[in-house]
Parts: structure tokens; C-alpha cells; sequence
């Protein structure tokens, strides 16, 4: 069997990113709704190839969990071809100019969206992310190669086929879309070697894959290392709000990096509110972890640490802090945010405007769960990840975070004196 080279396969990508931005969105919007159709026609064998994955995964003792993300049954790949024809519905932003302005001198300048060229997604267990991402890249004109976990490889790769199949029927490049099959662990130091040919890399898992991927590539890294969201309840809150805003987005889904991990209760409201509070959580079996001022309110909640304020716990647990005013709530969010997404309850407007400006995470939000951090929610369709880091993209990352803009510039003759 032929050694995998990863210097070939982003060389490749390169140049096939050439050809994927030079796409209409007519060609792109048909190329993706026959991905779609693809994938439904060749459920079958993408189930068989998943089939030996879950069966090696039983083998390596994965979780439950984990073996549920990994899961492919029929309805799932239904839903992944629908997710493919959203994004088939979803303006193209490349091509688009904006803020064109005419100077002094007679010329036209403005900015242009463009790809951002080849893009490296390295990620875990779920395979409708092999599929997903490669539509997004697709739509955004780019070349993308993916880099799955082990325990997926084999859905991954029959993914693939079915893409590349319906590439080399419509007579384009199929390097846009690489798989790299390869398993082993050094691959991806070698895939972060390639700053020559990759343009941006994105991580998507653990703390521990995002932070391995960061401090190893020589290439732009997206990173979202952890979501620990805080839910304020300023002294102002509408009391009924504030209990359903905080079972919705501690609760719903407790997984999501967008679920709540810190409450913050303003205490001029504590004696309204933390009853209900308690009575709540208690509901579904939330463990919680309090601080002196809170801990009595619960039966069976631990006294919190320095520890849980930093907490992921992305799972039925929350910390809880009772705080003397409501700047000591922006004093502990700037202390402890992971810049993902935070929550304010308050029926005061200048409140709520003053949160807005104060705080600087990616997402922040007034009187709404926090599960709505969330690029379909957000209106953007589908998401490829969620940024973190102050860069080019800052929350969650549809369409046209996988663009860039370069100026353009329409003149006459006009010659610099």
C-alpha cells in the first residue's frame, strides 16, 4: 500500500482551492444538491462502513455518548443531506462588495469577499461534520481536507467516496474535498506543517485537541477551547423569565458548549428568586455547586471552589455565586469568561445596554437562553465551528466567516501625483 503524503495532499488542495473559487454559485448550489442526493442513494454502504466503526469502538470500551455521536442510521443521513440542501439555500457570499466609496480623485474603492482558500478541519467522533463541512467549504469556494478521528475513519472515508463521485461526474477537481485516511497521531503535526498550501486550520473537540492543535501549527488557528457561559440574574430580573431562561440553557441540552455553567445572582434578588431556583434544577437532578452566601438555599449542593468558576462541565451541574452588585458580576464574568457567550436577566435597559458594551464575548445576550449561541439559531445555517479567539471570525462561523476581503479599485486613467 502506497505511504500517505500529506505535503502531496495540500499541494493538491491548492491547487484544486483555485478552481473551487472560481465556481458560480449556480454550479456550487447544483454540485451540493447532488451531494445530497448522493448520500441518501448510497445510505446503505455508508451504514455498513459506520457499522464497523461503532464495532471497533465497542472494541476500544468508547462511551455510550461517544458512540451515539459516532451512530449513522437512516434518519440521520437524511438529515444530513438536508442540512447539505440548507445550505444549498444560503446567499453565497463570495462576490459580494461592500462599501464602495468614490474619492476625491475619481476612483472607486471598495472590498470584495473572496475565500479564504484551503481550509484543514481537524475534529472528533461525528461523521455528518465530514459532510457538513465540506458543503459549507464548497459554498464558500474553498478546498477543504478533513481530518476525522480514528474511530470514525471508516464513515468518513464512504462519505468521501460519494462526494468525489459526484465531482468527477460534474468534471471538477475532486481535491477540493480530501479525507486524509491516515489514523496516526503524527499526521496532524505534519498537516499543521503546511503553511505554504493551508490557509486556516479548525480544530473541533476537547480542550485538550484544541489546545494540542494551537500550540503545534505553524497556521492560523480558529480556536474555541471551552464554552463556560454565565447566566446573570440582576437585582431587576423578571423572576419568571429568569427560572425558565436558566432550566432552558442549563438543562436542554447540558453537552452543548452553549449550555450555562455559572449563575450569578444579584443579591438584592436572592430571596425571591433562588427558592424557585432550587426547586427547578432539583427537577432535573442538576448537581450544583454553591458558594457560602448560596449554599444553604440547597440540600445537597457542595461548597463552590476557585476551581468551579473555571469549570466545563458540560454536563446536569452548575456553579453558583451570589454577587453585591452588578459590577461585581462584569468584574467575575472578565475574570472567568471563555469569551463564548453570556447571559443578563434585567428589566432595566440601561442594565442590559451597559452589559452589552461592557462585555466582550462572542456572543452576549439579554432575557434569552443561551442555547440560542447557535449559528442556525443566529440565523447564519450551518455552522463549521465556533471561534473563540478575536480573529477574523468571533462566535459562531457560517458562510461568510470562511471568507475574507480584499479592496478593489475602479478608476479611469487616474495616476498618482
Amino acid at each position: 500500500m502506497k505511504k500517505f503524503n500529506m505535503a502531496n495532499m495540500a499541494q493538491q488542495a491548492k491547487i484544486a482551492s483555485r478552481v473551487a473559487a472560481q465556481l458560480t454559485t449556480g454550479q456550487k448550489n447544483t454540485l451540493l444538491n447532488a451531494i445530497a442526493k448522493a448520500i441518501e442513494s448510497q445510505s446503505e454502504q455508508i451504514i455498513i462502513a459506520n457499522e464497523k466503526d461503532i464495532a471497533a469502538g465497542k472494541d476500544k470500551g468508547l462511551s455510550e455518548a461517544m458512540l451515539d455521536r459516532l451512530l449513522l442510521t437512516n434518519k440521520r443521513i437524511s438529515d444530513m443531506s438536508d442540512a447539505i440542501r440548507e445550505i444549498v439555500t444560503l446567499t453565497d457570499p463570495v462576490g459580494g462588495v461592500n462599501n464602495l466609496i468614490l474619492r476625491p480623485n475619481g476612483i472607486q474603492v471598495g472590498k470584495m469577499r473572496i475565500p479564504l482558500g484551503v481550509i484543514a478541519m481537524i475534529y472528533e467522533a461525528r461523521p455528518n461534520v465530514t459532510a457538513e463541512a465540506a458543503a459549507l467549504c464548497i459554498k464558500s469556494g474553498n478546498a477543504v481536507i478533513l481530518r476525522g478521528g480514528s474511530e470514525a475513519i471508516h464513515s468518513n472515508l464512504a462519505l468521501v467516496d460519494c462526494l468525489h463521485r459526484v465531482l468527477k461526474e460534474q468534471g471538477i477537481d475532486e481535491n477540493i474535498v480530501a479525507v486524509i485516511p491516515d489514523t496516526n497521531r503524527d499526521v496532524i503535526d505534519q498537516l499543521l506543517k503546511q503553511r505554504e498550501t493551508i490557509d486556516l486550520v479548525i480544530p473541533r473537540g476537547g480542550e485538550g485537541l484544541i489546545r494540542y492543535v494551537t500550540e503545534h501549527s505553524q497556521i492560523p488557528v480558529i480556536q474555541h477551547f471551552k464554552g463556560v457561559c454565565h447566566l446573570y440574574i440582576d437585582k431587576f430580573a423578571d423572576v419568571k423569565k429568569a427560572v425558565a431562561i436558566l432550566v432552558n440553557g442549563k438543562t436542554q441540552k447540558p453537552s452543548a458548549c452553549n449550555a450555562f455553567e455559572t449563575l450569578l445572582i444579584h443579591q438584592d434578588i436572592v430571596e425571591h428568586f433562588l427558592p424557585l431556583a432550587v426547586t427547578a434544577l432539583k427537577e432535573f437532578d442538576v448537581k450544583v455547586h454553591a458558594c457560602q452566601q448560596s449554599l444553604s438555599h440547597f440540600s445537597q449542593a457542595q461548597l463552590a471552589t476557585e476551581e468551579d468558576y473555571h469549570a466545563e462541565y458540560l454536563a446536569q451541574e452548575i456553579a453558583v455565586k451570589v454577587v453585591d452588585s452588578y459590577q461585581m458580576a462584569i468584574d467575575h464574568i472578565n475574570e472567568y469568561t471563555s469569551d463564548h457567550t453570556e447571559v443578563i436577566v434585567s428589566q432595566d435597559t440601561s442594565r442590559t445596554q451597559n452589559f452589552i458594551r461592557q462585555i466582550n464575548s462572542s456572543v452576549v445576550m439579554v432575557n434569552a437562553s443561551s442555547r440560542f449561541s447557535d449559528g442556525g439559531q443566529l440565523g447564519l445555517g450551518s455552522e463549521i465551528g465556533i471561534s473563540t479567539s478575536k480573529l477574523h471570525a468571533y462566535g459562531p462561523m457560517g458562510l461568510s466567516a470562511l471568507t475574507t476581503e480584499k479592496f478593489i479599485v475602479l478608476g479611469d486613467g487616474q495616476v498618482r501625483s
